[in-house]
This record gives C-alpha cells, sequence and structure tokens, in this order.
C-alpha cells in the first residue's frame, strides 16, 4: 500500500443531507414531493437524475436545467454555512498525514467542493482533489480512481480507497483498488460486497492502515 484515495461527500463531510434538502426544495416548487427514500435508491444508489421526476410531472425539459441550476445555487447556500466535518475524520487525517500521500476523488463539482472546504481544515492533509471536470466518466466507472492514481504516480493496486457507496465502492474496485467503506446514515442500508472492509467511523481507519502496512 502506498497511497489513500479518500471520497468527500458522507466520508470526510456530513453534506448528504444538505444535498438531499436543496434538491427536495427545488423540486417541491415544480410540484414533486421528494422523500428519504427516493433521493437513496435513484440518486445514491441508482446514480440517476432526480429532476427527470420533474419531466414526469410536465416541467418541460429545456426547464429542467433551470431546476438543476437552482438546486445548485441553493445548495452553494447551504454548504456555505452549515457543513460538518464527521466523526473522527480530523483525528485520523493528523494521524495519517506525511505517512503517505493523500487525495480526494468526489463527484462534487469545483464550485461545491471549494465552498464546502472554505472552512474546513482539511485541505491541508491532501495533496490534490479530484472533482467532477477533471475526468469524464463518474463513478461507477473507475476513471475517477484511475486518474488520481496516476496523478500521485501510484500503480493503482497499491491504492486504497474510503467510499460510503455501493458506486464509489464499485469505482475503486473496478480500478484495481482495495477498498475501505463508511457507511454513514443514508448509506447504512446498502450492500458492500466486494469491500475490502466496513468500518463503523473514520476513527477505525487508522488502525485498518496500520494492519495493511504491517
Amino acid at each position: 500500500m502506498q497511497a489513500l484515495l479518500w471520497d468527500n461527500d458522507g466520508v470526510l463531510v456530513d453534506t448528504e443531507p444538505l444535498y438531499f434538502r436543496a434538491t427536495q426544495e427545488i423540486l417541491a416548487g415544480a410540484g414533486v414531493e421528494l422523500d428519504e427514500a427516493q433521493y437513496i435508491e435513484v440518486s445514491l444508489r441508482r446514480g440517476e437524475s432526480l429532476f427527470r421526476l420533474a419531466e414526469q410531472y410536465g416541467t418541460a425539459p429545456e426547464d429542467v436545467e433551470k431546476l438543476r441550476d437552482a438546486r445548485n445555487a441553493r445548495y452553494a447556500e447551504m454548504v456555505a454555512s452549515e457543513v460538518r466535518v464527521l466523526d473522527g475524520v480530523v483525528e485520523c487525517l493528523q494521524s495519517l498525514h506525511g505517512r503517505l500521500p493523500m487525495a480526494i476523488v468526489t463527484s462534487s463539482l469545483r464550485q461545491a467542493f471549494d465552498s464546502i472546504h472554505r472552512d474546513t481544515g482539511l485541505m491541508q492533509y491532501f495533496e490534490f482533489a479530484l472533482t467532477t471536470g477533471d475526468y469524464k466518466l463518474h463513478k461507477p466507472h473507475p476513471e475517477p480512481y484511475l486518474r488520481a492514481a496516476e496523478r500521485l504516480g501510484v500503480a493503482p493496486e497499491l491504492c486504497v480507497a474510503v467510499e460510503d457507496s455501493e458506486r464509489g465502492l464499485e469505482s475503486a474496485t473496478r480500478a484495481g483498488m482495495r477498498c475501505l467503506v463508511i457507511p454513514n446514515r443514508l448509506t447504512r442500508g446498502f450492500a458492500f460486497d466486494g469491500a475490502h472492509v466496513v468500518l463503523d467511523s473514520a476513527r477505525d481507519v487508522v488502525a485498518q492502515i496500520d494492519r495493511m502496512l504491517a
């Protein structure tokens, strides 16, 4: 093992509930009542756009992008003031910093990502972050993780990923990496077959990495 690659939303920061709320608010204006179960199934598990629901409720296709832009703007407002770093993350990163290179591999837009981490203080622990736009194909395709390994100059099989979703796990394992999974409240019911190990929180990562490096 020579590098550690982290997902962002739901692993480092508790932003998934904010993204759900922003999407729920905007879709409500289009007559769509989105509940948490739908969000988990359609967005987190299947990776599909929730704005297709707006089309089903009569929103013109040309107006769907306006809804998506409105959601992104609302989400940006939320993360500018409501982001919480998840339990154990700071202590974990402090312990691992300097022992091996670490990077973030996320599906977030760069603008949202920068807003999220404006005040978290977490970026000092990472070499870089890959966001949407830094690769062509999204998770569960392996490209995001392969690009991160290439940028670090480390073979994929010598990288370990930390994820919270089935799609993230698939992306990492298809890239040839071992994957530690830390489910969050929204992904706790997912199946994580193929994970190297499923952990309770970031507090457990250091001991797992110690075992892998031994």
